[in-house]
């Protein structure tokens, strides 16, 4: 037994030789006789203290970022762990003795080591085969930024090696909190040592806790309040104070009775502050914003989070661009506009109510120009960890792409037709130019072929067109009225005459891919188009990239890229310089005007928007738009656009597709849901409600100079 004892008792002796000659306790004549009971070991033990690295830099304290609207209402805050860092003159007094009281009572009269407290600890464990007691707070202080270090590097042997129970781990943390005391005051390690520590329920440093469990500031911090944080630093899991108030009381009592001891406190005080229960004056605040499962705006969050992770200027890698967003304290600044998404939202559900099962509505809002998404809602609730999403409950977006946090889409039907109108216009044509559309009816649609369309790009089986409704919309017809009918027949036709390859091309430019990311239209290989998909919209993509390159029209051929972002500032202040705006001139002006003033067909009368209810905007403001519908009408859009802002509308069947057809959507019945129906009522609401403290600017008219 005693034999098993000598090693353990030689490191001990060691250590506290070493210990104390790096205090200047003991000169090199008094080590002697100590080093000769302890051997080489001792003096190995000493020539290796003094060789310890003692230059010390302590990381920013991971702190909680927030997200913020373009009207500053905060949206959520996303972090790892909640820490709000406060200045030491922004602490109430009496938390600060409270916390020197029970943890290291001798703070201001030490040099980084309390000798008493390690000369205690070293009989101490003498006793036995513990290394425990007798930190000080600097050396505390040491130990926990060594292991959040650690952690937010991603070391998992540094962060274990930073709270294992080693003498050699000791004595290089007690070199460091020497190092500490010479180049900083008490008063910064005091207020770095609480703005540091762990006060339960993954909550740190005394700001974020006064917070969470006082609903206050630390600088409010009452006598039993502060002694009940500062008896949690121990041992935060043990003494939750949300889930274990008695045991924090009992340890509260231990932090006040400590405080009497030392005359700190009369006895008066500690009565007082003893008599309410821990439960009593508990006041549990969840986060204000909270993470994006708890925003008020969860969809626009989540697409801000995974947009975040794209972002260069975050980090190298979406791993350090999330770790920046987590603990980094940034102020995030969106390009929100939270009372226009919510006129959206509540538009969307007031006309397809989440309780009607099977079908779903989402849209999004940009501004052309500088692609800065304005708004994007839907109808389903948020919810993660769904095995199944469904039309009422889904944690993916509709509105955005999947990469985004969002799904593949859905088919965006004739919304896809103008795309082949910005072709046309480049190949020499018009508004009057004419077009020839093939009569069709329920029994006798028009049926294409291969050879009817460009060659080297397009992959065409006999593809049967019928126009809407099973109308016969045949005969000759001008480009202009052809899109405010949306006769498919006319398009068909005009796409054989312009080339499909150009088509594909331009919606690559003006932004419009499928929600997966992949060019739009592909029949299955990087140069072969299907010719439904360009014509007629049968591939898939998302509101936000409809509402995008939609809006590259609307400002006269510039398309910029969407992003939520506005602008982000550091924990100190320090505004991150963001990469340019990614925006570039795809189409000529004249091009992107003359497509425009096509487009106004479908909100006139005898538009496919423009009658039964009309969706043209209020107080004859000028806008653009299309309707889209799918052959089985499983899906309907509406998109369009003023000068200002750039909305799409989907209206469809989010899961399991089936036609809308005979169908009570929103307590209103609907032989056939087309985008005329819902989408397009939906964006003159949404789009009216966001217009209306605007300047009323019209569209300049086809070949009116830039400036005039």
């Amino acid at each position: 037994m005693a034999r098993t004892k000598i090693p353990h008792l030689v490191s001990l002796l060691a250590a506290f030789v070493a210990v104390s000659v790096g205090l200047g306790l003991i000169g090199a004549g008094l080590m002697m006789p100590l080093a000769g009971a302890g051997g080489s070991a001792a003096r190995a033990t000493v020539d290796g203290f003094n060789n310890l690295d003692d230059e010390w830099t302590a990381n920013p304290l991971a702190q909680q970022s927030k997200i913020y609207s373009a009207d500053n209402k905060l949206l959520a805050t996303p972090y790892t762990s909640r820490r709000e860092v406060v200045p030491l003159n922004k602490i109430n007094e009496n938390m600060i003795q409270a916390q020197m009281a029970i943890e290291d009572s001798r703070f201001r009269e030490h040099g980084g080591i309390d000798v008493r407290g390690t000369s205690r600890a070293f009989f101490q464990n003498l006793q036995s085969d513990s290394t425990q007691g007798g930190s000080s707070i600097t050396q505390q202080y040491v130990k926990i930024m060594l292991q959040e270090r650690a952690v937010r590097e991603g070391d998992s042997d540094a962060a274990e090696a930073a709270v294992e129970q080693t003498y050699s781990r000791k004595l290089q943390e007690l070199k460091y909190a020497l190092n500490i005391e010479k180049t900083q005051t008490k008063d910064q390690i005091l207020s770095s040592y609480l703005n540091l520590v762990n006060y339960s329920d993954n909550t740190y440093g005394v700001e974020a806790a006064a917070k969470r469990f006082f609903n206050k500031h630390a600088s409010e911090l009452t006598l039993t309040e502060s002694a009940t944080l500062a008896g949690v630093v121990q041992s935060p899991g043990r003494y939750n104070i949300r889930t274990n108030p008695e045991e924090v009381q009992e340890r509260r009592d231990v932090v006040l009775d400590r405080m009497l001891s030392l005359g700190w406190i009369t006895q008066a005080e500690a009565d007082e502050a003893k008599e309410p229960s821990v439960e009593s004056l508990v006041d549990i605040q969840e986060d204000e914003g909270g993470t994006c499962s708890k925003a008020s705006d969860p969809y626009f969050c989540n697409y801000v989070i995974e947009y975040l992770k794209t972002m260069p200027e975050l980090g190298e890698n979406p791993d350090e661009r999330m770790q920046a967003v987590n603990t980094g304290g940034l102020r995030i600044n969106t390009t929100l506009r939270r009372n226009w998404q919510q006129k959206m939202e509540q538009e969307l559900k007031e006309r397809v109510p989440t309780s009607d099962s099977g079908v779903g509505a989402a849209g999004a809002m940009i501004e052309p120009g500088t692609g800065k998404v304005r708004a994007i809602a839907q109808t389903s609730e948020y919810k993660i960890g769904l095995q199944d999403a469904t039309s009422q409950y889904s944690e993916q977006s509709w509105s955005v792409p999947f990469g985004y946090g969002g799904t593949n889409g859905f088919a965006i039907g004739s919304t896809a037709k103008p795309f082949n109108l910005v072709t046309a216009v480049q190949e020499g044509m018009t508004a009057d130019s004419t077009v020839y559309a093939q009569p069709t009816s329920s029994t006798s649609p028009a049926v294409f072929y291969t050879n009817d369309f460009q060659r080297g790009c397009t992959t065409v089986d006999p593809w049967p067109v019928r126009n809407a409704g099973d109308s016969s919309g045949g005969g000759a017809m001008t480009l202009a009225q052809a899109t405010k009918g949306s006769v498919n027949t006319a398009f068909a036709q005009l796409a054989s005459e312009v080339g499909s390859c150009k088509i594909a091309d331009n919606m690559e430019k003006m932004g419009l891919r499928t929600g997966n990311g992949e060019k739009y239209g592909l029949a299955g290989s990087d140069d072969n188009y299907a010719i439904s998909n360009l014509v007629l919209g049968s591939d898939s993509s998302t509101p936000l990239q409809l509402a995008s390159a939609y809006a590259t029209l609307a400002a006269d051929g510039k398309y910029c890229a969407p992003t939520p972002i506005q602008s982000i500032t550091t924990a100190d202040g320090t505004k991150i310089k963001l990469n340019e705006r990614d925006c570039e001139q795809v189409l000529t002006t004249d091009t992107a005007r003359k497509v425009t003033h096509m487009m106004f067909g479908a909100l006139e009368p005898g538009g496919t928007a423009g009658s039964n209810p009309s969706s043209a905007l209020a107080d004859g403001r000028e806008a653009a738009g299309k309707t889209g519908t799918t052959d089985d009408s499983n899906q309907s859009w509406f998109g369009g656009f003023t000068p200002q802002l750039s909305t799409a509308i989907w209206v469809g069947t989010p899961i399991d597709t089936f036609p809308m057809r005979n169908i009570n959507i929103g307590g209103q019945f609907y032989a056939d849901v087309y985008g005329g129906s819902i989408a397009a009522p939906i964006w003159k609401q949404t789009m009216d409600y966001a217009s209306r403290d605007m300047e009323t600017v019209d569209f300049p008219d086809v070949g009116e100079d830039t400036d005039g």
